[in-house]
Protein backbone atom coordinates (compact mmCIF):
# COMPACT_ATOMS: atom_id res chain seq x y z
CA UNK A 1 0.00 0.00 0.00
CA UNK A 2 1.73 3.15 -1.07
CA UNK A 3 2.47 5.74 1.75
CA UNK A 4 0.43 8.82 1.67
CA UNK A 5 2.14 12.04 0.93
CA UNK A 6 1.73 15.18 2.75
CA UNK A 7 -1.14 17.08 2.60
CA UNK A 8 -1.86 20.25 0.90
CA UNK A 9 -2.12 21.96 4.68
CA UNK A 10 1.25 20.47 5.44
CA UNK A 11 3.15 21.11 1.70
CA UNK A 12 2.42 25.51 1.99
CA UNK A 13 4.03 27.26 4.87
CA UNK A 14 1.66 28.26 7.72
CA UNK A 15 0.33 31.96 7.96
CA UNK A 16 2.62 32.84 11.28
CA UNK A 17 5.57 31.46 9.64
CA UNK A 18 5.18 33.66 6.30
CA UNK A 19 4.89 36.50 8.96
CA UNK A 20 7.98 35.72 10.39
CA UNK A 21 9.90 35.15 7.72
CA UNK A 22 8.78 38.86 6.35
CA UNK A 23 9.33 40.14 9.54
CA UNK A 24 12.98 38.82 9.63
CA UNK A 25 13.45 40.48 6.07
CA UNK A 26 11.48 44.20 7.11
CA UNK A 27 13.93 43.75 10.17
CA UNK A 28 17.63 43.04 7.45
CA UNK A 29 16.40 46.04 5.70
CA UNK A 30 15.86 48.11 8.30
CA UNK A 31 19.30 46.79 9.56
CA UNK A 32 21.03 47.59 6.20
CA UNK A 33 19.65 51.54 6.13
CA UNK A 34 20.49 51.70 9.72
CA UNK A 35 24.25 50.88 8.70
CA UNK A 36 24.14 52.79 5.48
CA UNK A 37 22.70 55.70 7.39
CA UNK A 38 25.44 55.90 10.39
CA UNK A 39 28.30 55.41 7.64
CA UNK A 40 26.92 58.04 5.96
CA UNK A 41 26.61 60.39 9.43
CA UNK A 42 29.96 58.78 10.24
CA UNK A 43 31.55 60.36 6.32
CA UNK A 44 29.34 64.03 6.98
CA UNK A 45 31.50 64.07 10.77
CA UNK A 46 34.34 63.51 9.10
CA UNK A 47 34.16 66.28 6.50
CA UNK A 48 32.82 69.06 9.13
CA UNK A 49 35.63 68.03 11.42
CA UNK A 50 38.15 68.04 8.26
CA UNK A 51 36.69 71.58 7.35
CA UNK A 52 36.78 72.57 11.06
CA UNK A 53 40.53 71.68 10.75
CA UNK A 54 41.72 73.36 8.20
CA UNK A 55 39.56 76.64 9.18
CA UNK A 56 41.61 76.49 12.34
CA UNK A 57 44.69 75.70 10.29
CA UNK A 58 43.85 79.04 8.16
CA UNK A 59 43.52 81.27 11.42
CA UNK A 60 46.83 80.23 12.72
CA UNK A 61 48.22 80.96 9.98
CA UNK A 62 46.91 84.66 9.48
CA UNK A 63 48.24 84.74 12.93
CA UNK A 64 51.86 83.61 12.28
CA UNK A 65 51.40 86.20 9.47
CA UNK A 66 50.54 89.03 11.54
CA UNK A 67 53.52 87.80 13.81
CA UNK A 68 55.95 88.28 11.55
CA UNK A 69 54.61 91.42 9.91
CA UNK A 70 54.97 93.20 13.21
CA UNK A 71 58.52 92.96 12.81
CA UNK A 72 58.69 93.13 9.35
CA UNK A 73 60.49 89.70 8.72
CA UNK A 74 59.64 87.66 6.13
CA UNK A 75 57.47 84.05 6.88
CA UNK A 76 59.31 80.99 5.28
CA UNK A 77 57.06 78.32 3.70
CA UNK A 78 59.22 75.69 5.75
CA UNK A 79 58.15 77.62 8.89
CA UNK A 80 54.24 77.36 7.77
CA UNK A 81 54.54 73.94 7.58
CA UNK A 82 56.23 73.82 11.06
CA UNK A 83 53.81 75.49 12.49
CA UNK A 84 50.51 75.53 11.09
CA UNK A 85 50.46 72.40 8.63
CA UNK A 86 51.69 69.61 11.03
CA UNK A 87 50.63 66.11 9.38
CA UNK A 88 48.15 68.15 6.53
CA UNK A 89 50.88 69.08 4.67
CA UNK A 90 48.87 68.39 1.44
CA UNK A 91 46.56 70.80 2.23
CA UNK A 92 48.80 73.54 1.61
CA UNK A 93 46.84 74.81 -1.00
CA UNK A 94 43.27 75.01 0.54
CA UNK A 95 44.60 76.21 3.67
CA UNK A 96 46.77 79.02 2.59
CA UNK A 97 43.75 80.57 0.22
CA UNK A 98 41.61 80.15 3.23
CA UNK A 99 43.84 82.20 5.05
CA UNK A 100 44.42 84.99 2.13
CA UNK A 101 40.27 85.15 1.92
CA UNK A 102 40.16 86.03 5.79
CA UNK A 103 43.25 88.65 5.29
CA UNK A 104 41.91 90.31 2.73
CA UNK A 105 38.37 90.41 3.82
CA UNK A 106 39.44 91.23 7.63
CA UNK A 107 42.53 93.14 6.94
CA UNK A 108 42.84 94.33 3.70
CA UNK A 109 46.11 92.36 3.48
CA UNK A 110 47.20 89.56 1.12
CA UNK A 111 50.60 86.93 1.33
CA UNK A 112 52.55 87.96 -1.77
CA UNK A 113 55.62 85.48 -2.71
CA UNK A 114 58.64 87.57 -2.25
CA UNK A 115 61.00 87.40 -5.72
CA UNK A 116 64.37 85.57 -5.84
CA UNK A 117 67.07 87.83 -5.88
CA UNK A 118 68.24 87.23 -9.64
CA UNK A 119 64.29 87.64 -10.59
CA UNK A 120 64.40 90.97 -8.23
CA UNK A 121 67.94 91.78 -9.80
CA UNK A 122 66.50 91.33 -13.42
CA UNK A 123 63.37 93.21 -12.62
CA UNK A 124 65.39 96.34 -12.01
CA UNK A 125 66.93 95.81 -15.11
CA UNK A 126 70.85 95.66 -13.28
CA UNK A 127 71.23 91.73 -14.94
CA UNK A 128 71.45 92.49 -18.56
CA UNK A 129 74.98 94.02 -18.24
CA UNK A 130 76.46 91.15 -16.66
CA UNK A 131 74.80 88.38 -18.44
CA UNK A 132 76.39 89.75 -21.12
CA UNK A 133 79.45 90.02 -20.21
CA UNK A 134 79.40 86.29 -18.77
CA UNK A 135 77.93 85.20 -22.18
CA UNK A 136 80.79 86.71 -23.87
CA UNK A 137 83.99 85.64 -21.54
CA UNK A 138 82.18 81.86 -21.84
CA UNK A 139 81.03 81.78 -24.86
CA UNK A 140 83.73 83.86 -26.75
CA UNK A 141 80.55 84.26 -29.89
CA UNK A 142 81.49 87.63 -30.37
CA UNK A 143 78.75 90.16 -30.45
CA UNK A 144 75.98 87.75 -30.16
CA UNK A 145 77.35 85.64 -27.44
CA UNK A 146 74.70 83.59 -27.74
CA UNK A 147 75.66 80.15 -26.02
CA UNK A 148 76.32 82.02 -22.50
CA UNK A 149 73.11 83.66 -22.86
CA UNK A 150 71.58 80.99 -23.12
CA UNK A 151 72.79 79.52 -20.52
CA UNK A 152 72.01 82.84 -17.84
CA UNK A 153 69.00 83.00 -19.04
CA UNK A 154 68.42 79.39 -18.87
CA UNK A 155 69.29 79.38 -14.90
CA UNK A 156 67.06 82.64 -14.34
CA UNK A 157 64.14 80.85 -15.73
CA UNK A 158 64.50 78.32 -13.68
CA UNK A 159 65.21 80.19 -10.43
CA UNK A 160 61.64 82.50 -11.06
CA UNK A 161 60.09 79.47 -11.68
CA UNK A 162 60.88 77.93 -8.42
CA UNK A 163 60.58 80.99 -6.59
CA UNK A 164 61.42 81.78 -3.04
CA UNK A 165 58.67 80.38 -0.87
CA UNK A 166 59.26 83.01 1.45
CA UNK A 167 56.16 85.26 1.79
CA UNK A 168 54.88 89.15 3.21
CA UNK A 169 52.03 90.68 4.22
CA UNK A 170 50.97 93.53 1.52
CA UNK A 171 48.31 95.99 1.58
CA UNK A 172 45.26 95.64 -1.16
CA UNK A 173 43.89 98.76 -0.92
CA UNK A 174 43.94 100.94 -4.16
CA UNK A 175 46.69 103.52 -3.70
CA UNK A 176 44.27 106.15 -5.15
CA UNK A 177 41.68 105.11 -2.38
CA UNK A 178 44.96 106.10 0.38
CA UNK A 179 46.44 109.26 -1.26
CA UNK A 180 42.59 110.65 -1.40
CA UNK A 181 42.83 109.65 2.90
CA UNK A 182 45.91 111.06 3.27
CA UNK A 183 44.34 114.01 1.73
CA UNK A 184 43.46 117.20 4.50
CA UNK A 185 39.56 117.53 5.20
CA UNK A 186 38.57 120.81 6.67
CA UNK A 187 35.65 119.21 8.72
CA UNK A 188 38.54 116.81 10.11
CA UNK A 189 40.52 119.24 10.87
CA UNK A 190 38.25 121.44 12.62
CA UNK A 191 37.31 118.53 14.71
CA UNK A 192 40.50 117.44 15.60
CA UNK A 193 41.57 120.57 17.00
CA UNK A 194 38.41 120.79 19.01
CA UNK A 195 39.44 118.08 20.53
CA UNK A 196 42.96 119.01 21.11
CA UNK A 197 44.33 119.54 24.89
CA UNK A 198 44.39 122.81 25.54
CA UNK A 199 47.94 122.84 27.56
CA UNK A 200 49.99 122.33 24.24
CA UNK A 201 53.22 122.32 26.11
CA UNK A 202 52.79 119.55 27.90
CA UNK A 203 51.43 117.27 24.93
CA UNK A 204 53.70 114.65 23.41
CA UNK A 205 55.93 115.66 21.51
CA UNK A 206 55.17 115.50 17.67
CA UNK A 207 51.67 115.19 17.87
CA UNK A 208 50.32 117.39 15.59
CA UNK A 209 46.55 117.22 13.88
CA UNK A 210 46.66 116.92 9.97
CA UNK A 211 42.65 116.57 9.17
CA UNK A 212 43.18 112.69 7.17
CA UNK A 213 41.21 109.80 7.53
CA UNK A 214 44.46 108.35 8.00
CA UNK A 215 46.28 109.33 11.42
CA UNK A 216 49.91 109.54 10.50
CA UNK A 217 50.64 111.75 13.44
CA UNK A 218 49.66 108.50 15.50
CA UNK A 219 51.75 105.85 14.01
CA UNK A 220 55.11 105.36 15.85
CA UNK A 221 57.73 104.58 12.89
CA UNK A 222 57.80 107.30 10.69
CA UNK A 223 61.18 108.29 11.07
CA UNK A 224 62.73 104.34 10.78
CA UNK A 225 60.15 104.71 7.11
CA UNK A 226 61.05 107.80 6.12
CA UNK A 227 65.08 106.85 6.74
CA UNK A 228 64.10 103.57 4.56
CA UNK A 229 62.65 105.92 1.35
CA UNK A 230 65.63 107.99 1.68
CA UNK A 231 68.17 105.16 0.87
CA UNK A 232 65.87 103.36 -1.48
CA UNK A 233 66.27 106.65 -3.37
CA UNK A 234 69.51 107.01 -2.96
CA UNK A 235 69.86 103.73 -4.61
CA UNK A 236 67.69 104.45 -7.28
CA UNK A 237 68.87 107.56 -8.16
CA UNK A 238 72.48 106.37 -8.70
CA UNK A 239 71.47 103.39 -11.10
CA UNK A 240 69.87 101.09 -8.97
CA UNK A 241 73.24 100.25 -7.48
CA UNK A 242 75.68 102.38 -5.23
CA UNK A 243 78.68 101.80 -3.60
CA UNK A 244 78.97 101.78 0.50
CA UNK A 245 81.02 104.60 0.59
CA UNK A 246 78.67 106.25 -1.51
CA UNK A 247 76.22 105.75 0.34
CA UNK A 248 77.18 106.77 3.56
CA UNK A 249 79.04 109.71 2.32
CA UNK A 250 75.29 110.93 0.97
CA UNK A 251 73.78 109.90 4.45
CA UNK A 252 76.32 112.36 5.84
CA UNK A 253 75.28 114.89 4.63
CA UNK A 254 71.83 114.29 6.12
CA UNK A 255 73.51 114.03 9.23
CA UNK A 256 72.95 110.31 9.84
CA UNK A 257 76.40 109.16 10.64
CA UNK A 258 77.43 105.59 12.38
CA UNK A 259 76.57 106.60 15.92
CA UNK A 260 73.69 108.31 15.10
CA UNK A 261 70.82 106.41 16.99
CA UNK A 262 67.66 106.04 15.05
CA UNK A 263 64.24 105.69 16.73
CA UNK A 264 62.61 102.71 16.30
CA UNK A 265 58.75 101.67 17.10
CA UNK A 266 57.45 101.05 20.11
CA UNK A 267 57.13 97.01 19.43
CA UNK A 268 60.32 96.64 18.43
CA UNK A 269 62.90 95.03 20.59
CA UNK A 270 65.35 97.81 20.62
CA UNK A 271 64.01 101.32 20.85
CA UNK A 272 66.92 103.03 18.79
CA UNK A 273 69.49 101.46 16.51
CA UNK A 274 72.71 102.92 15.91
CA UNK A 275 72.73 103.14 11.80
CA UNK A 276 74.93 100.09 11.06
CA UNK A 277 72.62 98.13 13.22
CA UNK A 278 69.82 99.62 10.73
CA UNK A 279 71.52 99.09 7.57
CA UNK A 280 71.71 95.04 8.97
CA UNK A 281 68.01 94.65 10.14
CA UNK A 282 67.37 96.31 6.64
CA UNK A 283 69.38 93.39 5.26
CA UNK A 284 67.57 90.83 7.25
CA UNK A 285 64.46 92.19 6.57
CA UNK A 286 65.05 92.06 2.52
CA UNK A 287 64.52 96.01 2.06
CA UNK A 288 67.94 96.02 1.23
CA UNK A 289 70.58 93.56 0.07
CA UNK A 290 74.64 94.29 0.10
CA UNK A 291 77.04 92.54 -2.47
CA UNK A 292 80.77 92.32 -2.09
CA UNK A 293 82.67 93.46 -4.82
CA UNK A 294 86.50 93.05 -5.92
CA UNK A 295 89.89 93.59 -4.48
CA UNK A 296 92.56 95.91 -5.60
CA UNK A 297 92.14 95.62 -9.61
CA UNK A 298 91.04 91.78 -9.61
CA UNK A 299 87.04 93.14 -9.56
CA UNK A 300 86.11 90.18 -6.95
CA UNK A 301 88.03 87.04 -5.38
CA UNK A 302 87.12 83.47 -6.32
CA UNK A 303 84.78 81.32 -4.02
CA UNK A 304 87.69 79.08 -3.48
CA UNK A 305 90.21 81.99 -1.75
CA UNK A 306 87.05 83.50 -0.03
CA UNK A 307 86.30 80.22 2.16
CA UNK A 308 90.26 79.73 2.56
CA UNK A 309 90.06 83.19 4.00
CA UNK A 310 86.92 83.14 6.27
CA UNK A 311 88.55 80.31 8.64
CA UNK A 312 90.94 82.50 10.04
CA UNK A 313 91.73 85.88 10.44
CA UNK A 314 94.66 86.54 8.19
CA UNK A 315 94.26 83.78 5.73
CA UNK A 316 93.29 86.15 2.81
CA UNK A 317 96.02 88.06 3.51
CA UNK A 318 98.74 84.88 2.90
CA UNK A 319 97.21 84.16 -0.21
CA UNK A 320 100.44 85.66 -2.43
CA UNK A 321 98.68 87.77 -5.35
CA UNK A 322 95.48 88.35 -3.35
CA UNK A 323 96.46 89.76 -0.16
CA UNK A 324 94.75 92.39 1.57
CA UNK A 325 91.15 91.20 0.23
CA UNK A 326 89.11 91.96 3.51
CA UNK A 327 91.03 94.99 3.84
CA UNK A 328 90.52 96.16 -0.10
CA UNK A 329 87.05 94.75 -0.82
CA UNK A 330 84.53 96.74 -0.98
CA UNK A 331 80.33 97.05 -0.92
CA UNK A 332 78.13 97.86 -2.75
CA UNK A 333 74.21 98.30 -2.11
CA UNK A 334 71.04 97.29 -3.89
CA UNK A 335 67.47 96.65 -3.62
CA UNK A 336 66.14 93.94 -1.65
CA UNK A 337 63.42 91.51 -3.19
CA UNK A 338 60.76 93.15 -0.21
CA UNK A 339 61.45 96.83 -1.08
CA UNK A 340 60.45 95.79 -4.75
CA UNK A 341 57.54 93.42 -3.73
CA UNK A 342 55.93 96.04 -1.03
CA UNK A 343 57.13 99.57 -2.16
CA UNK A 344 58.33 99.25 -6.10
CA UNK A 345 60.36 101.91 -8.24
CA UNK A 346 57.75 104.19 -9.38
CA UNK A 347 56.44 105.02 -6.08
CA UNK A 348 60.39 105.84 -5.02
CA UNK A 349 60.46 108.23 -7.93
CA UNK A 350 57.17 109.90 -6.97
CA UNK A 351 58.45 110.35 -3.61
CA UNK A 352 61.80 112.02 -5.23
CA UNK A 353 60.11 114.34 -7.61
CA UNK A 354 57.48 115.46 -5.21
CA UNK A 355 59.60 116.37 -3.08
CA UNK A 356 61.74 118.19 -5.45
CA UNK A 357 58.67 120.09 -6.81
CA UNK A 358 57.72 121.12 -3.21
CA UNK A 359 61.21 122.41 -2.51
CA UNK A 360 60.82 123.95 -5.87
CA UNK A 361 57.24 125.63 -5.55
CA UNK A 362 58.26 127.17 -1.89
CA UNK A 363 56.10 124.54 0.12
CA UNK A 364 53.01 124.61 -2.40
CA UNK A 365 53.32 120.96 -3.18
CA UNK A 366 52.37 119.92 -6.87
CA UNK A 367 48.56 120.92 -6.59
CA UNK A 368 47.42 117.98 -4.74
CA UNK A 369 46.69 119.50 -1.21
CA UNK A 370 44.81 122.23 -2.12
CA UNK A 371 41.55 122.94 -0.98
CA UNK A 372 38.32 123.41 -3.09
CA UNK A 373 37.88 127.14 -2.96
CA UNK A 374 41.67 127.23 -3.97
CA UNK A 375 41.71 125.36 -7.19
CA UNK A 376 38.57 127.17 -8.50
CA UNK A 377 40.39 130.35 -10.35
CA UNK A 378 41.54 130.51 -12.93
CA UNK A 379 45.16 131.19 -11.82
CA UNK A 380 45.15 128.66 -9.13
CA UNK A 381 44.18 126.41 -11.93
CA UNK A 382 47.33 127.48 -13.95
CA UNK A 383 49.40 126.78 -11.08
CA UNK A 384 48.61 123.77 -10.85
CA UNK A 385 49.11 122.73 -14.14
CA UNK A 386 52.33 124.54 -14.21
CA UNK A 387 53.14 122.15 -11.09
CA UNK A 388 51.69 118.93 -12.96
CA UNK A 389 54.48 119.75 -15.50
CA UNK A 390 57.38 120.31 -13.60
CA UNK A 391 56.16 117.05 -11.63
CA UNK A 392 56.25 115.09 -15.23
CA UNK A 393 60.01 117.02 -16.10
CA UNK A 394 61.23 115.32 -12.55
CA UNK A 395 60.05 112.26 -13.00
CA UNK A 396 61.28 112.03 -16.36
CA UNK A 397 64.79 113.38 -14.90
CA UNK A 398 64.66 110.57 -11.93
CA UNK A 399 64.24 107.98 -14.78
CA UNK A 400 67.19 109.14 -16.26
CA UNK A 401 69.46 108.96 -13.11
CA UNK A 402 67.89 105.31 -12.15
CA UNK A 403 69.25 104.34 -15.87
CA UNK A 404 66.16 103.16 -17.98
CA UNK A 405 62.69 102.06 -17.52
CA UNK A 406 61.27 102.02 -13.76
CA UNK A 407 59.13 99.11 -12.33
CA UNK A 408 56.05 98.72 -10.13
CA UNK A 409 55.93 96.32 -7.17
CA UNK A 410 56.22 92.90 -8.39
CA UNK A 411 53.38 90.53 -8.10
Amino acid sequence: MPRAGPSRSQRQPSQTQRYGRSQRRLEDEDDDEMVVQNSEDEDETGMDDTTTDLKKRATDLVRLALFHEQGRMPLRRDEITKKVMGSQRGAFKTVFEEAQNILRGMFGMELVELPTRAAAHDSAGGGTGRGEKAGTQNGGEGEDGAGGRQAVTGLRKKAVTQGSKTYILRSTLDTALIERAALTNKRILEAEAAEAPDDVDGAEHGVRTYGTLIAWNNADQLSALGILHVILALVLVSGKVISDMDLRTLLRRLRLRPPTQLALPAHSPHRSLILDAYLLQLQRQGYLHRTRIGGSGSGGASGASQKRGRGRPGGATQQGSGGGEDNDAAWEWRWGPRAMAEIGEEAIAHFVAEFMAERASGGGGSGGGMSDDEVSGRGARARREDAQRRLATLLKGVECAAGGGLSGVTT
